[in-house]
């Protein structure tokens, strides 16, 4: 399996530097389901490829297969547990330490602000939220919470 060590995702998926303080809500035979942080957003779920790939052309058709399905339940869960208006389903694996290709599918509330929708919604995550992120012991139970909760198969 590829691995970079100077990829945060590789790191995480080692189980050497986490990215969550909370466990892992799902984990399929090639992808993992996390909650990102830091965030202000509760809900904000990330597929995380377990192997180290930068690009989608490289995934095989079992991953994009398995991506699919990931897709579909994770955005029933949270449209589930957080009533979103609707799901945010991005992929871009360009930021700084993260170019591992993984999947943010975010809930988007009904009121979220004009000026935090679409793409703007990335002004809730990152070092650039820290100060105000959810506290981690809070991402740590709602995580627990999701994995109790997260559809076994795809008619869940």
């Amino acid at each position: 399996m590829t691995f970079d060590p100077t990829c945060w995702s590789c790191l995480a998926n080692a189980g050497i530097k986490r990215v969550s303080p909370g466990v892992t809500i799902y984990e399929g035979q090639h992808w993992l389901v996390e909650h990102a942080y830091p965030t202000k957003l509760r809900g904000w779920l990330v597929l995380v490829l377990k192997e180290h790939k930068a690009a989608l052309h490289e995934l095989t058709p079992a991953e994009f297969a398995e991506m699919g399905e990931l897709i579909q339940r994770t955005t029933r869960l949270i449209h589930r547990q957080f009533h979103s208006a609707k799901e945010y389903v991005m992929i871009l694996a360009e930021a700084e330490h993260f170019h591992h290709v993984h999947v943010h599918i975010v809930p988007r509330a009904a009121d979220l602000p004009p000026e935090l929708r679409g793409p703007r919604i990335f002004a809730l995550l990152g070092e650039k939220v820290s100060a105000d992120a959810l506290p981690p012991a809070e991402v740590a139970a709602l995580c627990e919470e999701l994995r109790d909760a997260f559809p076994r198969d795809d008619n869940s």
